[in-house]
């Protein structure tokens, strides 16, 4: 499946891939598929945070995107209070830098 199409913008063309995924993609993932520069994973972080307003809208609450939080790789913290997706830089526990990204998926409720 292409997810290049010039006449789709870039959130649209992420609400495709989350649909048709099966399992969860990371920010890295998404970009790579859809041939963007790893430099523009703000972008998607952007798109994402609009994308749960406009699927919910769209779908009348029958559809959600969720994301699967964070987690550090040395502990095993769980970052479940961010009110943005993102990636944590640190962990506030172990203060580790590896911090597993988060994943996104769209699912029905």
């Amino acid at each position: 499946m292409t997810y290049n199409n010039q006449y789709l913008t870039l959130r649209e063309r992420i609400m495709k891939l989350l649909m048709e995924s099966r399992e969860p993609l990371s920010v890295d993932e998404i970009a790579a598929i859809l041939g963007l520069s790893p430099r523009d994973k703000h972008l998607v972080y952007d798109a994402l945070t609009h994308i749960a307003k406009t699927i919910k809208r769209r779908s009348g609450g029958k559809l959600e995107l969720v994301m699967i939080p964070p987690t550090c790789k040395k502990c095993g913290y769980v970052f479940k209070d961010l009110k943005k997706p993102r990636k944590p830089s640190r962990c506030p526990r172990c203060k580790s830098e590896r911090i597993n990204p988060p994943l996104f998926k769209i699912i029905s409720k």
